[in-house]
């Protein structure tokens, strides 16, 4: 049996991979220090959760693979200590992959969109270098993800390591933090408890949203074809919305009025978000599967039994 080591392990990513992949037979090791997440039960014989903090050395683990997901991954997380989420994706990153390096364990790194910033083109494609201000709070996040990037391509170009690297596009569903501020989360919680929907700006910027079984889909996809370094891949689904829209969406499947407040626009907020899928599709013949309906009312339905 595979052992699977998911540093962020009790995060909304990391809850939905790890659920995933004792599903199919894995042992799942989960590290996280609740920095920007809570803990879970998750009572199965082949799961196995350490607390620890990856700023400092990673412990001694037997596994064979290992998803680095640890870090605070929405705004209200990562600027309540921005320094502390550099540190994460600088230091812990280089624990990781120190520790991978002497174990001889492949990894994958799980980063973001926000490493392309606030986009200039339309669509962003993996080559695309950003357009991120560096001296701004926000970027701690950005600009951590993106040094986080180099040192996983730096330690496989100088020890040989079988690397990945993903880039994420907002994604939504179940385990989600009813408090960390995403959208989604956000309308779902104020429309389910009779408040009115806070829109920042004027709406019109536009976000791609991908459900969490697609990603999850996805990230498994890289356990058996981890040999050959492909460079970083996008994760997302091509349905690009503006965040009015989301909120009309949400408004008229909780069948209620369109209530909302603007509130103005957070400094360097990106515009648009859509992401150029067809590296995934072609090397691994992966989409998103999940349509917005569908998953929009999946999370619904798991806000309502847990708020």
């Amino acid at each position: 049996m595979k052992k699977i080591l998911i540093t962020g392990g009790m995060g909304f990513i990391g809850t939905n991979l790890t659920n995933k992949l004792l599903s199919l037979g894995y042992h799942v090791i989960s590290i996280d220090n609740f920095f920007s997440s809570k803990r879970k039960i998750i009572n199965h014989n082949n799961f196995t959760f350490i607390e620890h903090d990856i700023i400092n050395k990673i412990p001694t683990i037997d596994c064979d693979f290992i998803f680095h997901i640890a870090c605070p991954a929405s705004p209200i997380q990562y600027l309540k200590d921005t320094l502390y989420t550099l540190d994460v994706n600088y230091i812990g990153t280089k624990n990781v992959l120190d520790f991978a390096k002497n174990k001889k364990i492949p990894i994958l790194f799980s980063s973001t969109s926000e490493i392309y910033g606030d986009p200039l083109i339309p669509v962003q494609h993996e080559e695309y270098f950003g357009n991120v201000y560096p001296p701004s709070e926000r970027s701690s996040y950005d600009e951590g993800k993106r040094v986080a990037e180099t040192l996983v391509y730096n330690y496989h170009i100088k020890y040989d390591m079988p690397v990945q690297i993903t880039r994420h596009f907002n994604t939504y569903g179940p385990y989600m933090d009813s408090e960390d501020g995403r959208v989604i989360s956000n309308f779902i919680i104020q429309g389910l408890t009779n408040k009115k929907m806070t829109i920042y700006g004027d709406g019109s910027q536009t976000r791609s949203f991908c459900y969490i079984d697609d990603c999850v889909n996805a990230l498994i996809k890289f356990l058996e074809n981890y040999k050959i370094y492909h460079g970083p891949i996008n994760i997302g689904h091509v349905n690009e919305m503006q965040i009015i829209e989301i909120a009309d969406f949400i408004s008229d499947t909780l069948k209620i009025d369109k209530n909302y407040i603007f509130q103005e626009l957070p400094n360097n907020d990106p515009k648009i978000r859509k992401p150029d899928i067809s590296k995934i599709n072609k090397i691994f013949n992966w989409k998103p599967k999940i349509n917005l309906k569908e998953g929009i009312v999946n999370t619904i339905n798991y806000f309502r039994e847990t708020i």
